[in-house]
């Protein structure tokens, strides 16, 4: 472990942050989004993350899955909360424990440029890293978030106040427009083609499995009831497909348990069926199908 000065903790998000880096989030559940990083640089890494996570919808609640320390390959300081949780012992410039359970990457709402915290809809996190060796890796994962609501909309913005991304080199002068393009969890389109598609999604109570991955499978809307591949063969359609289908069988929008099963995503007859033969009809057609023979581009647009 290497020696920690805790004035380097405060230096941390002084600098320039680069354009190459990109923020990921994808959907773990209904209501947990992983946010990941990804640096396209040749050489340099990323040295810390000040960044703004917010919803569009309910809280986020909670916040869980990230490093802590600074000997773990990973973004383990956390400058807005390092001098208010971690001691450094005098005699061998080295923290002692980690284990302090309010020693978290959100930034208190108190704290300059911060947001609200947990329990409102935004929240600031700082996550730094200190290594000799074991650098952390260039693409990777910062953490996951718990939100309140299951069809809220995510967002990541750099924070400008605290430093945005800043590189190992913090003389980098490279201009950014903007710190970090805000990227948004997309759950279902809503123009164009898919008016009348999202419009049932929404009656449907917004289902996972219609949505575009890495929300939903892709191939919902080829048969794929599951969300998952099967056997050692790994078809994408194939028996418990079935299975999803025949348990709605012949029910109509408000008596289906499970809208995965409606394949075309249409009322049929007069009865208004939502699974029903043009459902049977997707799941013959790619019946035993694997992957690389389906097109994997669900919804579609009509």
């Amino acid at each position: 472990m290497r020696k920690i000065v805790s004035i380097s903790v405060g230096l941390f998000l002084c600098g320039s942050a680069w354009a190459g880096v990109t923020i990921t989030l994808t959907k773990v559940s209904n209501t947990r989004i992983a946010i990941g990083y990804n640096a396209t640089t040749e050489s340099e890494l990323v040295r810390a993350f000040a960044l703004d996570i917010t919803t569009t919808d309910g809280n986020i609640v909670d916040i869980s899955d990230y490093y802590v320390g600074d000997d773990n390959r990973g973004y383990g300081i956390f400058p807005a909360n390092f001098n208010r949780y971690i001691t450094v012992n005098p005699t061998t410039g080295m923290v002692d424990s980690w284990d302090a359970p309010a020693y978290t990457p959100v930034a208190p709402p108190d704290t300059p440029g911060a947001l609200g915290g947990l329990g409102t809809d935004g929240i600031t996190i700082e996550m730094g890293s200190l290594y000799d060796t074991g650098a952390p890796s260039k693409t990777g994962m910062l953490c996951t978030i718990t939100v309140s609501e299951g069809t809220c909309r995510v967002c990541v913005n750099g924070n400008a106040i605290r430093g945005n991304i800043v590189m190992e080199d913090a003389s980098e002068t490279i201009p950014v427009e903007a710190c970090i393009e805000s990227q948004c969890i997309e759950e279902f389109p809503n123009w164009g083609g898919y008016a009348r598609q999202y419009a049932d999604w929404v009656a449907y109570g917004k289902p996972m499995c219609w949505c575009r991955p890495p929300i939903g499978s892709g191939y919902q809307c080829d048969g794929d009831g599951d969300g998952k591949t099967e056997g050692a063969l790994k078809y994408r359609v194939f028996s418990k497909d079935l299975g999803v289908m025949v348990s709605q069988w012949k029910k109509k929008i408000a008596e289906v348990t499970n809208p995965c099963a409606d394949f075309d995503h249409r009322a049929e007859g007069a009865f208004k069926y939502r699974v029903f033969s043009k459902d049977l009809g997707v799941l013959v057609a790619n019946w035993k199908k694997k992957d690389a023979q389906l097109p994997g581009n669900c919804p579609r647009p009509e």
